[in-house]
Protein backbone atom coordinates (compact mmCIF):
# COMPACT_ATOMS: atom_id res chain seq x y z
CA UNK A 1 0.00 0.00 0.00
CA UNK A 2 1.55 3.49 -1.21
CA UNK A 3 2.93 4.43 2.60
CA UNK A 4 0.75 8.49 1.56
CA UNK A 5 -2.24 6.37 2.41
CA UNK A 6 -1.03 5.19 5.57
CA UNK A 7 0.21 8.85 6.22
CA UNK A 8 -3.41 10.30 6.43
CA UNK A 9 -2.70 12.03 9.94
CA UNK A 10 0.76 12.81 9.63
CA UNK A 11 1.29 14.25 6.22
CA UNK A 12 -0.38 17.75 7.16
CA UNK A 13 2.51 17.98 9.40
CA UNK A 14 5.79 16.66 7.16
CA UNK A 15 4.73 17.29 3.45
CA UNK A 16 5.29 20.48 1.37
CA UNK A 17 7.17 23.54 1.37
CA UNK A 18 5.35 25.29 4.15
CA UNK A 19 6.73 22.27 6.51
CA UNK A 20 10.68 22.90 5.92
CA UNK A 21 10.70 24.34 9.35
CA UNK A 22 9.35 21.05 11.28
CA UNK A 23 10.89 18.92 8.67
CA UNK A 24 14.35 20.68 9.76
CA UNK A 25 13.61 20.28 13.10
CA UNK A 26 12.92 16.60 12.86
CA UNK A 27 16.70 16.40 10.97
CA UNK A 28 18.51 17.91 13.82
CA UNK A 29 17.41 15.06 16.08
CA UNK A 30 18.50 12.45 12.92
CA UNK A 31 15.50 11.74 11.04
CA UNK A 32 16.46 11.54 6.90
CA UNK A 33 13.58 12.59 4.57
CA UNK A 34 13.01 8.91 3.47
CA UNK A 35 11.81 8.83 7.25
CA UNK A 36 9.37 11.17 7.30
CA UNK A 37 8.10 9.90 3.60
CA UNK A 38 6.67 6.87 5.91
CA UNK A 39 4.12 6.63 8.44
CA UNK A 40 4.75 7.91 11.84
CA UNK A 41 4.58 5.49 14.70
CA UNK A 42 4.60 7.11 18.05
CA UNK A 43 5.97 4.88 20.86
CA UNK A 44 4.40 6.48 24.30
CA UNK A 45 7.14 4.78 27.05
CA UNK A 46 6.26 4.64 30.27
CA UNK A 47 10.05 4.19 31.10
CA UNK A 48 11.56 5.40 34.60
CA UNK A 49 14.37 3.99 37.07
CA UNK A 50 12.73 4.43 40.02
CA UNK A 51 11.73 1.02 40.59
CA UNK A 52 11.89 -2.35 38.78
CA UNK A 53 8.24 -2.36 37.00
CA UNK A 54 9.01 -0.26 34.33
CA UNK A 55 12.85 -0.21 34.59
CA UNK A 56 13.22 -2.36 30.98
CA UNK A 57 11.27 -0.89 29.05
CA UNK A 58 13.67 1.44 27.22
CA UNK A 59 15.22 -2.24 25.56
CA UNK A 60 11.71 -3.00 24.53
CA UNK A 61 10.88 -0.22 23.22
CA UNK A 62 13.84 -0.16 20.82
CA UNK A 63 12.67 -3.96 20.03
CA UNK A 64 9.62 -2.25 18.86
CA UNK A 65 10.79 0.24 16.56
CA UNK A 66 12.81 -2.43 14.84
CA UNK A 67 9.54 -4.18 14.26
CA UNK A 68 7.86 -0.65 13.24
CA UNK A 69 11.17 -0.39 10.93
CA UNK A 70 11.37 -3.48 9.41
CA UNK A 71 7.24 -2.95 8.78
CA UNK A 72 7.85 0.24 6.66
CA UNK A 73 6.95 2.65 9.42
CA UNK A 74 9.40 5.50 11.14
CA UNK A 75 8.73 5.25 14.86
CA UNK A 76 8.95 8.30 17.31
CA UNK A 77 9.88 7.49 20.95
CA UNK A 78 8.76 9.87 23.98
CA UNK A 79 8.31 9.42 27.62
CA UNK A 80 5.04 10.36 30.12
CA UNK A 81 5.04 9.72 34.04
CA UNK A 82 4.75 7.08 35.98
CA UNK A 83 4.54 6.61 40.26
CA UNK A 84 5.81 3.01 41.44
CA UNK A 85 2.99 1.93 43.75
CA UNK A 86 5.21 -0.81 46.02
CA UNK A 87 7.50 2.43 46.70
CA UNK A 88 5.02 5.08 47.64
CA UNK A 89 2.61 2.42 49.64
CA UNK A 90 2.00 3.89 53.00
CA UNK A 91 3.04 6.98 52.29
CA UNK A 92 1.34 10.91 51.20
CA UNK A 93 2.67 9.91 48.04
CA UNK A 94 0.91 6.99 47.09
CA UNK A 95 -2.10 9.50 46.73
CA UNK A 96 -0.15 10.63 43.19
CA UNK A 97 -1.14 7.02 42.19
CA UNK A 98 -4.40 7.51 40.75
CA UNK A 99 -4.06 10.82 39.79
CA UNK A 100 -0.92 9.74 37.71
CA UNK A 101 -3.33 7.79 35.29
CA UNK A 102 -5.36 10.76 34.16
CA UNK A 103 -2.11 12.41 33.68
CA UNK A 104 -0.74 9.38 31.65
CA UNK A 105 -4.11 9.31 29.42
CA UNK A 106 -3.51 12.92 28.89
CA UNK A 107 0.11 13.62 27.62
CA UNK A 108 0.05 10.69 25.64
CA UNK A 109 -2.68 12.40 24.25
CA UNK A 110 -1.56 15.63 23.90
CA UNK A 111 1.42 13.90 22.33
CA UNK A 112 0.10 11.98 19.82
CA UNK A 113 -2.72 14.92 18.60
CA UNK A 114 -0.05 17.74 18.64
CA UNK A 115 2.36 15.31 15.97
CA UNK A 116 0.00 13.97 14.22
CA UNK A 117 1.08 10.33 14.73
CA UNK A 118 -0.45 7.83 12.18
CA UNK A 119 -0.29 4.89 14.68
CA UNK A 120 0.35 4.38 18.48
CA UNK A 121 2.38 1.55 20.44
CA UNK A 122 2.57 2.17 24.32
CA UNK A 123 4.45 0.60 26.60
CA UNK A 124 3.32 0.03 30.08
CA UNK A 125 4.17 -2.05 33.00
CA UNK A 126 3.31 -0.58 36.65
CA UNK A 127 -0.24 -0.53 37.83
CA UNK A 128 -1.79 2.76 36.92
CA UNK A 129 0.23 2.77 33.11
CA UNK A 130 -1.87 0.21 31.53
CA UNK A 131 -5.25 1.51 32.13
CA UNK A 132 -3.99 4.97 31.88
CA UNK A 133 -2.17 3.61 28.19
CA UNK A 134 -5.10 2.47 27.00
CA UNK A 135 -7.56 5.65 28.06
CA UNK A 136 -5.24 7.36 25.55
CA UNK A 137 -5.22 5.11 23.08
CA UNK A 138 -9.28 4.57 23.52
CA UNK A 139 -9.81 8.75 22.95
CA UNK A 140 -7.27 8.72 19.92
CA UNK A 141 -8.75 5.98 18.23
CA UNK A 142 -5.71 5.49 15.41
CA UNK A 143 -4.40 2.36 14.62
CA UNK A 144 -2.43 1.10 18.21
CA UNK A 145 -1.86 -1.48 21.20
CA UNK A 146 -0.21 -1.89 23.96
CA UNK A 147 2.50 -3.83 24.76
CA UNK A 148 2.67 -5.08 28.62
CA UNK A 149 6.62 -4.99 30.17
CA UNK A 150 5.81 -8.15 31.89
CA UNK A 151 6.38 -9.83 35.42
CA UNK A 152 9.27 -9.80 37.34
CA UNK A 153 10.95 -13.29 38.19
CA UNK A 154 10.05 -14.80 42.22
CA UNK A 155 12.35 -13.74 44.71
CA UNK A 156 14.10 -16.77 46.74
CA UNK A 157 13.98 -16.53 50.47
CA UNK A 158 14.51 -19.73 52.70
CA UNK A 159 13.66 -22.11 50.09
CA UNK A 160 10.69 -20.44 49.04
CA UNK A 161 9.71 -18.26 46.14
CA UNK A 162 8.57 -14.45 46.92
CA UNK A 163 7.19 -11.31 46.09
CA UNK A 164 6.55 -7.87 47.51
CA UNK A 165 3.60 -9.36 48.90
CA UNK A 166 5.63 -11.31 51.39
CA UNK A 167 7.60 -7.56 52.50
CA UNK A 168 4.52 -6.03 53.02
CA UNK A 169 3.45 -8.99 55.32
CA UNK A 170 6.42 -9.31 56.98
CA UNK A 171 6.06 -5.88 58.41
CA UNK A 172 3.37 -6.95 60.29
CA UNK A 173 4.50 -9.93 61.49
CA UNK A 174 7.67 -8.09 61.99
CA UNK A 175 5.82 -5.47 64.59
CA UNK A 176 4.08 -8.34 66.20
CA UNK A 177 7.41 -9.93 67.36
CA UNK A 178 6.95 -12.91 65.15
CA UNK A 179 10.14 -11.67 62.65
CA UNK A 180 13.83 -10.58 63.20
CA UNK A 181 15.46 -7.71 61.95
CA UNK A 182 17.85 -9.92 60.15
CA UNK A 183 15.35 -11.89 58.82
CA UNK A 184 13.52 -8.98 57.79
CA UNK A 185 16.80 -7.52 56.21
CA UNK A 186 17.08 -10.51 54.42
CA UNK A 187 13.83 -10.76 52.53
CA UNK A 188 13.59 -7.28 51.52
CA UNK A 189 17.50 -8.01 50.00
CA UNK A 190 15.66 -10.90 47.60
CA UNK A 191 12.37 -10.18 47.67
CA UNK A 192 12.58 -8.34 44.03
CA UNK A 193 15.52 -9.79 42.08
CA UNK A 194 15.19 -7.45 38.68
CA UNK A 195 13.22 -5.78 36.46
CA UNK A 196 9.86 -6.14 35.75
CA UNK A 197 6.32 -5.68 37.60
CA UNK A 198 5.31 -7.08 40.71
CA UNK A 199 5.12 -11.07 40.41
CA UNK A 200 1.42 -12.41 41.76
CA UNK A 201 -1.97 -11.59 40.08
CA UNK A 202 -1.92 -8.17 41.46
CA UNK A 203 -2.87 -4.98 39.76
CA UNK A 204 -0.33 -4.87 36.81
CA UNK A 205 -0.75 -8.64 35.97
CA UNK A 206 -4.28 -8.38 36.40
CA UNK A 207 -4.28 -5.52 34.24
CA UNK A 208 -2.19 -7.06 31.73
CA UNK A 209 -4.54 -10.23 31.12
CA UNK A 210 -7.42 -7.83 31.04
CA UNK A 211 -6.36 -6.13 28.44
CA UNK A 212 -5.12 -9.10 26.80
CA UNK A 213 -8.98 -10.41 26.79
CA UNK A 214 -9.91 -6.93 25.78
CA UNK A 215 -7.84 -7.35 22.68
CA UNK A 216 -5.90 -4.24 22.39
CA UNK A 217 -2.55 -6.29 23.23
CA UNK A 218 -1.77 -9.47 21.37
CA UNK A 219 -3.27 -13.15 23.15
CA UNK A 220 0.07 -14.02 24.77
CA UNK A 221 1.65 -11.25 24.60
CA UNK A 222 1.44 -10.14 28.00
CA UNK A 223 2.23 -12.88 30.30
CA UNK A 224 6.05 -13.40 29.03
CA UNK A 225 7.83 -12.51 32.07
CA UNK A 226 9.82 -9.06 31.34
CA UNK A 227 13.35 -10.59 31.36
CA UNK A 228 12.95 -13.95 29.63
CA UNK A 229 14.47 -13.68 26.02
CA UNK A 230 11.32 -14.06 24.00
CA UNK A 231 10.17 -10.57 25.13
CA UNK A 232 12.55 -8.90 23.03
CA UNK A 233 10.75 -11.17 20.10
CA UNK A 234 7.52 -10.65 21.57
CA UNK A 235 8.19 -6.69 21.47
CA UNK A 236 9.42 -6.95 17.69
CA UNK A 237 6.35 -8.59 16.70
CA UNK A 238 4.12 -5.54 18.29
CA UNK A 239 5.92 -3.38 15.84
CA UNK A 240 4.96 -5.17 12.91
CA UNK A 241 1.53 -5.93 14.19
CA UNK A 242 0.86 -2.11 14.74
CA UNK A 243 2.12 -1.48 11.10
CA UNK A 244 -1.03 -4.49 9.81
CA UNK A 245 -3.49 -2.55 12.16
CA UNK A 246 -2.33 0.76 10.18
CA UNK A 247 -2.50 -1.24 6.70
CA UNK A 248 -6.02 -2.83 7.41
CA UNK A 249 -7.10 0.50 9.14
CA UNK A 250 -8.15 -1.55 12.32
CA UNK A 251 -8.74 1.03 15.59
CA UNK A 252 -9.32 0.79 19.06
CA UNK A 253 -13.07 1.49 18.66
CA UNK A 254 -12.96 -1.76 16.50
CA UNK A 255 -11.39 -3.67 19.27
CA UNK A 256 -13.07 -1.85 22.73
CA UNK A 257 -16.40 -2.95 22.20
CA UNK A 258 -18.90 -3.92 25.26
CA UNK A 259 -18.12 -7.68 24.55
CA UNK A 260 -14.61 -7.46 24.58
CA UNK A 261 -15.06 -5.58 27.89
CA UNK A 262 -17.24 -7.91 28.82
CA UNK A 263 -14.34 -10.84 27.94
CA UNK A 264 -11.54 -8.74 29.72
CA UNK A 265 -13.95 -8.66 33.13
CA UNK A 266 -14.41 -12.41 32.70
CA UNK A 267 -10.35 -12.80 32.93
CA UNK A 268 -10.11 -10.74 36.27
CA UNK A 269 -12.78 -13.10 37.46
CA UNK A 270 -10.80 -16.76 36.57
CA UNK A 271 -7.54 -15.20 37.78
CA UNK A 272 -8.99 -14.22 41.03
CA UNK A 273 -7.39 -10.74 39.82
CA UNK A 274 -6.95 -7.57 41.91
CA UNK A 275 -9.85 -5.01 42.96
CA UNK A 276 -8.46 -2.32 41.35
CA UNK A 277 -9.72 -3.85 37.62
CA UNK A 278 -13.29 -3.05 38.57
CA UNK A 279 -12.00 0.63 38.80
CA UNK A 280 -9.90 0.63 35.49
CA UNK A 281 -12.28 -1.50 33.41
CA UNK A 282 -15.24 0.85 33.90
CA UNK A 283 -12.33 4.15 33.38
CA UNK A 284 -11.34 2.59 30.00
CA UNK A 285 -14.46 1.73 28.50
CA UNK A 286 -16.02 5.62 29.72
CA UNK A 287 -13.32 6.55 27.50
CA UNK A 288 -13.87 3.52 24.11
CA UNK A 289 -17.90 5.35 24.64
CA UNK A 290 -19.01 1.81 26.05
CA UNK A 291 -21.61 1.39 28.88
CA UNK A 292 -19.94 -0.52 31.72
CA UNK A 293 -21.40 -0.53 35.58
CA UNK A 294 -20.72 -1.78 38.68
CA UNK A 295 -23.58 -4.34 37.50
CA UNK A 296 -22.20 -5.58 35.20
CA UNK A 297 -19.65 -6.48 36.24
CA UNK A 298 -20.88 -8.09 39.25
CA UNK A 299 -23.45 -10.48 36.67
CA UNK A 300 -20.00 -11.50 35.00
CA UNK A 301 -18.37 -12.43 38.87
CA UNK A 302 -21.26 -14.32 38.89
CA UNK A 303 -20.92 -16.46 36.44
CA UNK A 304 -17.56 -17.22 36.08
CA UNK A 305 -15.57 -19.30 38.61
CA UNK A 306 -12.52 -19.40 39.68
CA UNK A 307 -9.76 -21.35 37.85
CA UNK A 308 -6.56 -19.84 38.72
CA UNK A 309 -4.55 -20.63 41.77
CA UNK A 310 -2.14 -17.63 42.00
CA UNK A 311 -0.73 -15.09 44.72
CA UNK A 312 -2.25 -13.10 46.87
CA UNK A 313 -5.04 -15.85 47.33
CA UNK A 314 -3.21 -18.72 46.01
CA UNK A 315 -0.17 -20.35 45.66
CA UNK A 316 1.57 -19.06 42.30
CA UNK A 317 3.01 -16.38 40.70
CA UNK A 318 2.82 -15.00 37.31
CA UNK A 319 6.08 -16.51 35.77
CA UNK A 320 4.16 -20.23 37.11
CA UNK A 321 0.90 -18.76 34.52
CA UNK A 322 3.41 -18.31 31.76
CA UNK A 323 4.91 -21.83 32.14
CA UNK A 324 1.77 -23.77 32.54
CA UNK A 325 -0.32 -22.25 29.44
CA UNK A 326 -0.80 -18.44 30.21
CA UNK A 327 -3.64 -16.09 28.96
CA UNK A 328 -4.20 -18.36 25.94
CA UNK A 329 -4.80 -21.25 28.01
CA UNK A 330 -7.08 -19.51 30.46
CA UNK A 331 -8.90 -18.12 27.47
CA UNK A 332 -9.33 -21.76 25.68
CA UNK A 333 -10.80 -23.07 29.19
CA UNK A 334 -13.06 -19.76 29.30
CA UNK A 335 -14.63 -20.52 25.85
CA UNK A 336 -14.66 -24.29 26.52
CA UNK A 337 -17.52 -23.23 29.29
CA UNK A 338 -19.31 -20.33 26.84
CA UNK A 339 -18.11 -17.60 28.89
CA UNK A 340 -16.13 -15.54 26.23
CA UNK A 341 -17.28 -14.02 23.05
CA UNK A 342 -14.53 -15.24 20.86
CA UNK A 343 -15.72 -13.30 17.82
CA UNK A 344 -14.18 -10.32 18.77
CA UNK A 345 -11.25 -8.56 16.76
CA UNK A 346 -7.93 -8.27 18.39
CA UNK A 347 -4.84 -6.13 18.09
CA UNK A 348 -3.18 -9.10 16.53
CA UNK A 349 -5.64 -8.65 13.44
CA UNK A 350 -7.32 -11.92 14.18
CA UNK A 351 -10.25 -12.49 16.39
CA UNK A 352 -10.29 -13.99 20.07
CA UNK A 353 -10.96 -17.23 18.92
CA UNK A 354 -8.15 -17.63 16.09
CA UNK A 355 -6.06 -16.32 19.07
CA UNK A 356 -6.88 -19.06 21.54
CA UNK A 357 -6.07 -21.92 18.90
CA UNK A 358 -2.78 -21.39 19.55
CA UNK A 359 -3.36 -22.42 23.42
CA UNK A 360 -0.64 -25.17 24.77
CA UNK A 361 -0.80 -26.78 28.24
CA UNK A 362 2.15 -27.97 29.85
CA UNK A 363 1.59 -31.50 31.61
CA UNK A 364 0.57 -31.89 35.36
CA UNK A 365 0.52 -27.86 35.66
CA UNK A 366 -2.15 -27.23 38.19
CA UNK A 367 -1.46 -23.90 38.11
CA UNK A 368 -4.55 -22.98 35.82
CA UNK A 369 -7.40 -25.34 36.49
CA UNK A 370 -10.00 -27.02 34.34
CA UNK A 371 -13.63 -26.39 34.27
CA UNK A 372 -14.54 -28.69 36.49
CA UNK A 373 -11.77 -28.49 39.42
CA UNK A 374 -12.52 -24.61 39.74
CA UNK A 375 -11.41 -23.19 43.32
CA UNK A 376 -14.36 -21.19 44.25
CA UNK A 377 -17.43 -21.25 41.37
CA UNK A 378 -17.86 -17.53 41.47
CA UNK A 379 -14.62 -15.28 40.74
CA UNK A 380 -12.76 -13.99 43.57
CA UNK A 381 -14.13 -10.46 43.45
CA UNK A 382 -17.99 -9.46 44.51
CA UNK A 383 -20.16 -5.94 44.15
CA UNK A 384 -22.00 -5.23 47.06
CA UNK A 385 -24.70 -2.91 47.63
CA UNK A 386 -25.77 -1.47 50.62
CA UNK A 387 -26.56 1.82 52.83
CA UNK A 388 -23.08 1.58 53.62
CA UNK A 389 -22.31 1.62 49.77
CA UNK A 390 -26.11 2.81 47.88
CA UNK A 391 -23.49 3.13 44.63
CA UNK A 392 -21.81 0.13 45.20
CA UNK A 393 -18.23 -1.05 46.21
CA UNK A 394 -16.07 -4.23 45.79
CA UNK A 395 -14.94 -7.02 48.07
CA UNK A 396 -11.98 -9.63 47.44
CA UNK A 397 -13.12 -13.13 47.95
CA UNK A 398 -9.61 -15.17 47.20
CA UNK A 399 -7.34 -15.67 50.18
CA UNK A 400 -10.12 -16.57 53.31
CA UNK A 401 -13.08 -18.93 52.93
CA UNK A 402 -15.98 -16.37 54.56
CA UNK A 403 -18.64 -15.20 53.19
CA UNK A 404 -20.02 -13.69 56.09
CA UNK A 405 -18.95 -11.14 58.62
CA UNK A 406 -20.69 -8.85 61.43
CA UNK A 407 -18.54 -6.87 63.91
CA UNK A 408 -18.03 -3.60 65.63
CA UNK A 409 -16.88 -0.52 64.03
CA UNK A 410 -13.17 0.77 64.09
CA UNK A 411 -13.63 3.91 63.15
CA UNK A 412 -10.38 5.63 61.66
CA UNK A 413 -10.04 9.38 59.26
CA UNK A 414 -7.25 7.74 57.40
CA UNK A 415 -4.74 5.20 56.31
CA UNK A 416 -1.94 6.16 58.86
CA UNK A 417 -4.35 5.97 62.24
CA UNK A 418 -5.53 2.59 61.24
CA UNK A 419 -1.51 1.48 60.42
CA UNK A 420 -0.63 3.04 64.08
CA UNK A 421 -4.31 1.39 65.99
CA UNK A 422 -2.86 -2.39 63.92
CA UNK A 423 0.77 -2.02 64.71
CA UNK A 424 0.23 -0.48 68.32
CA UNK A 425 -2.52 -4.33 68.83
CA UNK A 426 -5.44 -1.60 69.70
CA UNK A 427 -7.36 -4.18 66.78
CA UNK A 428 -8.65 -6.85 67.85
CA UNK A 429 -10.48 -10.04 66.54
CA UNK A 430 -14.17 -9.51 65.16
CA UNK A 431 -13.46 -5.99 64.39
CA UNK A 432 -14.45 -3.93 61.47
CA UNK A 433 -11.71 -1.85 60.41
CA UNK A 434 -13.56 1.36 58.61
CA UNK A 435 -10.94 3.73 57.22
CA UNK A 436 -12.60 7.13 55.64
CA UNK A 437 -11.56 10.34 53.64
CA UNK A 438 -9.41 8.46 51.61
CA UNK A 439 -11.69 8.25 48.02
CA UNK A 440 -11.26 9.94 44.95
CA UNK A 441 -11.86 13.53 46.25
CA UNK A 442 -11.37 12.71 49.74
CA UNK A 443 -8.03 11.59 49.66
CA UNK A 444 -7.64 13.12 47.06
CA UNK A 445 -6.26 10.14 45.08
CA UNK A 446 -7.60 7.09 46.87
CA UNK A 447 -4.69 5.20 47.97
CA UNK A 448 -4.38 1.90 48.28
CA UNK A 449 -4.44 0.37 51.57
CA UNK A 450 -1.86 -2.73 51.42
CA UNK A 451 0.22 -1.12 54.11
CA UNK A 452 -3.00 -1.26 56.59
CA UNK A 453 -4.09 -4.80 54.71
CA UNK A 454 -0.68 -6.21 55.06
CA UNK A 455 -0.01 -5.89 58.43
CA UNK A 456 -3.50 -7.35 58.72
CA UNK A 457 -2.80 -10.00 57.41
CA UNK A 458 0.87 -11.04 58.76
CA UNK A 459 -0.43 -11.28 62.27
CA UNK A 460 -3.10 -13.86 63.27
CA UNK A 461 -6.07 -10.83 63.18
CA UNK A 462 -6.14 -11.56 59.08
CA UNK A 463 -8.27 -14.58 60.01
CA UNK A 464 -10.87 -12.79 62.51
CA UNK A 465 -10.97 -9.16 61.64
CA UNK A 466 -12.43 -7.15 58.22
CA UNK A 467 -11.69 -3.51 56.70
CA UNK A 468 -13.53 -1.58 54.81
CA UNK A 469 -12.96 1.73 52.66
CA UNK A 470 -13.55 4.32 50.52
CA UNK A 471 -10.18 3.97 49.47
CA UNK A 472 -8.62 1.38 47.51
CA UNK A 473 -6.49 -2.14 47.89
CA UNK A 474 -3.30 -3.49 46.27
CA UNK A 475 -3.67 -5.92 43.86
CA UNK A 476 -1.35 -8.03 46.57
CA UNK A 477 -4.19 -7.47 49.09
CA UNK A 478 -5.69 -10.24 50.29
CA UNK A 479 -8.27 -11.22 52.97
CA UNK A 480 -12.21 -9.81 54.16
CA UNK A 481 -11.45 -6.64 52.86
CA UNK A 482 -14.37 -4.47 51.07
CA UNK A 483 -12.85 -1.04 49.36
CA UNK A 484 -14.37 1.28 46.62
CA UNK A 485 -17.34 2.21 48.53
CA UNK A 486 -19.44 4.90 47.22
CA UNK A 487 -20.37 7.30 47.89
CA UNK A 488 -17.12 7.96 49.56
CA UNK A 489 -17.29 9.93 52.77
CA UNK A 490 -15.74 13.38 51.53
CA UNK A 491 -18.55 13.75 49.85
CA UNK A 492 -21.02 12.91 52.98
CA UNK A 493 -21.71 9.19 51.93
CA UNK A 494 -23.15 6.88 54.69
CA UNK A 495 -19.56 5.76 55.76
CA UNK A 496 -18.64 9.09 56.62
CA UNK A 497 -21.63 8.91 58.84
CA UNK A 498 -20.96 5.37 60.66
CA UNK A 499 -19.84 5.84 64.34
CA UNK A 500 -17.39 3.80 66.99
CA UNK A 501 -18.86 0.72 68.16
CA UNK A 502 -21.85 0.50 65.67
CA UNK A 503 -22.23 -2.92 64.13
CA UNK A 504 -20.97 -3.56 60.66
CA UNK A 505 -22.61 -6.14 58.38
CA UNK A 506 -20.78 -8.22 55.16
CA UNK A 507 -22.79 -10.55 53.34
CA UNK A 508 -21.47 -11.54 50.43
CA UNK A 509 -23.76 -14.20 49.49
CA UNK A 510 -26.65 -11.59 49.13
CA UNK A 511 -24.42 -8.98 48.08
CA UNK A 512 -24.99 -6.36 51.44
CA UNK A 513 -22.63 -4.16 53.25
CA UNK A 514 -24.27 -2.54 55.62
CA UNK A 515 -24.32 -0.68 59.01
CA UNK A 516 -27.27 -1.71 61.73
CA UNK A 517 -28.47 1.96 61.93
CA UNK A 518 -32.20 2.85 60.67
CA UNK A 519 -33.04 4.82 57.88
CA UNK A 520 -34.02 8.00 60.10
CA UNK A 521 -31.12 7.96 61.95
CA UNK A 522 -28.62 8.05 58.96
CA UNK A 523 -31.00 10.95 57.33
CA UNK A 524 -30.45 13.16 60.37
CA UNK A 525 -26.73 12.48 60.47
CA UNK A 526 -26.34 13.02 56.77
CA UNK A 527 -28.34 16.49 57.49
CA UNK A 528 -25.41 17.07 60.57
CA UNK A 529 -22.56 16.60 58.44
CA UNK A 530 -20.19 18.79 57.47
CA UNK A 531 -17.08 17.95 55.02
CA UNK A 532 -13.48 17.95 56.48
CA UNK A 533 -11.34 20.65 55.47
CA UNK A 534 -9.34 19.81 52.18
CA UNK A 535 -6.32 18.30 52.72
CA UNK A 536 -4.82 20.62 49.57
CA UNK A 537 -5.92 23.69 48.10
CA UNK A 538 -3.86 24.26 45.41
CA UNK A 539 -1.95 22.06 42.46
CA UNK A 540 -2.87 18.66 41.07
CA UNK A 541 -4.33 17.44 43.91
CA UNK A 542 -6.56 20.13 44.39
CA UNK A 543 -7.47 20.16 40.31
CA UNK A 544 -8.22 16.42 41.07
CA UNK A 545 -10.16 16.44 43.35
CA UNK A 546 -12.29 19.39 41.92
CA UNK A 547 -12.80 17.69 38.85
CA UNK A 548 -12.99 13.84 39.83
CA UNK A 549 -15.80 11.55 39.29
CA UNK A 550 -16.98 8.64 42.03
CA UNK A 551 -15.53 5.22 42.12
CA UNK A 552 -18.42 4.02 41.15
CA UNK A 553 -18.04 5.40 37.48
CA UNK A 554 -14.21 4.67 37.39
CA UNK A 555 -13.24 7.80 39.51
CA UNK A 556 -12.06 9.48 36.12
CA UNK A 557 -11.83 13.28 35.50
CA UNK A 558 -14.30 14.07 32.94
CA UNK A 559 -17.42 11.86 33.65
CA UNK A 560 -20.45 13.72 32.43
CA UNK A 561 -22.63 15.74 35.35
CA UNK A 562 -25.49 13.55 33.77
CA UNK A 563 -23.78 10.42 34.82
CA UNK A 564 -23.24 12.36 38.30
CA UNK A 565 -26.81 12.71 38.79
CA UNK A 566 -27.83 9.58 37.65
CA UNK A 567 -25.73 7.91 39.96
CA UNK A 568 -27.11 9.76 42.92
CA UNK A 569 -30.53 8.67 41.60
Amino acid sequence: MDSRVLKSKSTPLTEGPHRAPARAMFKAVGFTDDDLRKPLVAIANTWTEIGPCNYHLRELAEAVKEGVRAAGGTPMEFNTVTISDGITMGTEGMRASLVSREVIADSIELVVRANMFDAVVALASCDKTLPGTVMALARLDVPALMLYGGSIAPGQFEGKSVTIQDVFEAVGAHAAGAMSDARLTALEDHACPGAGACGGQFTANTMALACEFLGISPLGSASVPATVADKLEVSRRMGHMVMDLLKRDIKPSAILTRQAFLNAVASVSASGGSTNAVLHLIAMAHEAGVQLSLDDLGDVFSKVPLLCDLKPGGRYVATDFYAAGGSRLLARRLAEMGLLDTSCVTASSRTLGDDLADAKETPGQDVIRPADQYLKPTGGIAILKGNLSPEGCVVKLVGHERLVHRGPARVFESEEDAFEAVQSGAIHPGDVVVIRNEGPRGGPGMREMLAVTAAIAGTPLGKTVALITDGRFSGATHGFMVAHIAPEAAVGGPIALVREGETVVIDTANHVLSVEVSDEELRNRAREWKPRPRRYNSGVFAKYADTVSSAALGAVTNASRNAELALAR
